[in-house]
């Protein structure tokens, strides 16, 4: 039995704006009409012995997860959610307990379930490759090797760590060593040598095999994740690790953790067009080009400019003159940048969290389990959104001690709860929600409902929900 894990907790600061701690690349249709995390989840789909996938995510996403995933007719035996990052060997780990569980809760006892790990946030381009190079690798996989993909290098590149490659074993070969991010002289030599590939950060392994190798040699991480997993609770359709014990966990990566550490470690060459898509230039790259060289999205408009890579979500671009730059526009921010120094984009987001700013986690558009909301506008003592709420969904039953709002339906219908009173209101309409007042928004027709919202107030944050009901598990929460 083949089970695909999706390795879902990264932020993708290097591809701000478009990525936020909210909304991170996973959850992006940055290569095609699909997110990252739904094209990692259908690539698995023709696999042979193939069960449902566990997914392991940060606990703030789980309602994109669940729903991205809803989209693309994936129906995932297990959604685990991580209360704190602690790097993917705790999340491998987390995920072999609830394999060797099962949906029932009870362990499968034999250990034979083979773990296909994927990151949510890669590209392939070719799957049929992809799929025939993990069917090579379950032979030496089921005999307990721990096996990693080794993506055959096309150029010299010092963003990835390598791998070098030891004695053929049939498909899969030894690894002979794992090699740190190299420079560039380095890097020039390990390709023209043929002995050396990318390390992916994929994976397939049996998943008692993991636990072992993890107890073995990391036995208070394995404590921690146990104790985490046992204490888990289930949360809707999530199972929700605990805590304490999670936070108690070392962070570490699957590859220091294990596998530069195991007799077991075992890699299989991987030529299936693929990327992390770990910068603002490596995204540019495995995106289709105009004859100038340049990658365009949305409204853009060019002169005299080669080599780019320009972006608009919200407004037009216009660009002149420009050579190898990256130019990303989104609703409250806009980043420009040399291609050559896109990788430094993570450390101006570190420079924007330490100065207390919002854009770094948020959009200025949110997603919530009901839909979205676009800070539109705001001042002193009042607030504009546009709330936008799928068919059929339903927002909290809550108040608030501080603000008022004022509600007005311009497209849809809603039903509205105001205290004692539930009523409708359709396009054009409005009505006012007083300080302390219980209330709730429904959407109970088959188009999207939207409402501007204008609330007014000295203190406007969004902590200041008190939820009574909710159907998307968040009673006495704020997200």
């Amino acid at each position: 039995m083949l089970i695909p894990v999706i390795l879902s907790g990264g932020a993708g600061t290097r591809l701000w704006p478009l990525s936020r701690e909210l909304y991170p690349k996973q959850f992006l249709p940055l290569t095609s009409e699909r997110t990252m995390i739904q094209e990692t989840a259908l690539r698995a789909v023709g696999l042979p012995s193939v069960a449902p996938q566990i997914i392991v995510c940060n606990a703030a996403h789980r309602c994109m997860v669940a729903e991205q995933l809803r989209q693309v007719a994936v129906a995932p035996q297990s959604i685990l959610l991580e209360p704190v990052g602690r790097n993917t060997a705790p999340a491998l780990a987390v995920a072999a307990m609830a394999a060797l569980a099962g949906k029932d809760g009870k362990r499968a006892g034999a250990g034979a379930a083979l773990l296909l790990v994927l990151p949510a946030d890669h590209v392939l381009t070719d799957i049929a490759a992809f799929q025939r190079t993990v069917a090579a690798a379950m032979p030496a996989a089921a005999e307990g090797r721990c096996v990693t993909f080794g993506v055959v290098p096309t150029h010299p590149e010092t963003g990835f760590g390598y791998i070098r490659k030891g004695a053929e074993a049939g498909a899969v070969l030894r690894v002979a060593a794992f090699v740190e991010k190299p420079d560039a002289a380095k890097a020039a030599q390990f390709v023209a040598s043929g002995d050396y590939l990318w390390n992916s950060g994929m994976f397939l392994l049996q998943a008692q095999a993991y636990l072992d190798e993890l107890r073995r040699l990391d036995p208070a991480m394995f404590s921690a994740c146990d104790q985490a997993y046992a204490s888990a609770v289930r949360d809707l359709d999530f199972t929700r690790l605990d805590r304490k014990a999670f936070e108690a966990c070392r962070s570490d990566s699957i590859d220091y953790a294990v596998m530069e550490k195991t007799d077991r470690a075992a890699v299989i060459p991987l030529a299936a067009g693929w990327s992390d898509v770990g910068s603002w230039a490596s995204l540019q790259d495995a995106l289709p080009a105009d004859a100038e060289g340049n990658v365009l999205r949305g409204d853009v408009i060019t002169e005299d400019s080669t080599d780019c890579l320009l972006y608009s979500s919200d407004r037009l671009v216009a660009a002149v003159g420009l050579d190898s730059h990256v130019v990303i526009e989104t609703k409250d921010a806009v980043l420009v940048a040399p291609k050559d120094r896109v990788r430094d984009v993570k450390r101006l987001v570190e420079r924007m969290k330490k100065s207390g700013r919002s854009e770094p986690g948020l959009h200025r558009e949110v997603f919530r389990p009901w839909g979205s909301y676009d800070s539109i506008d705001a001042g002193e003592r009042f607030q504009v959104k546009r709330l936008t709420i799928k068919p059929g969904a339903v927002l909290s039953l809550q108040m608030h001690r501080h603000r008022a709002e004022h509600w007005v339906v311009v497209k849809g219908q809603a039903r509205i709860t105001r205290g004692e009173e539930v009523f409708l209101l359709s396009e054009n309409e409005s009505t006012y929600i007083p300080v302390g007042t219980v209330h709730r928004i429904e959407n109970p027709g088959s188009e999207l409902l939207q409402i501007i919202e204008i609330q007014s107030c000295s203190y406007l944050g969004e902590d200041d929900i008190v939820r009574l009901e909710d159907h998307y598990g968040r009673k006495g929460r704020t997200d």
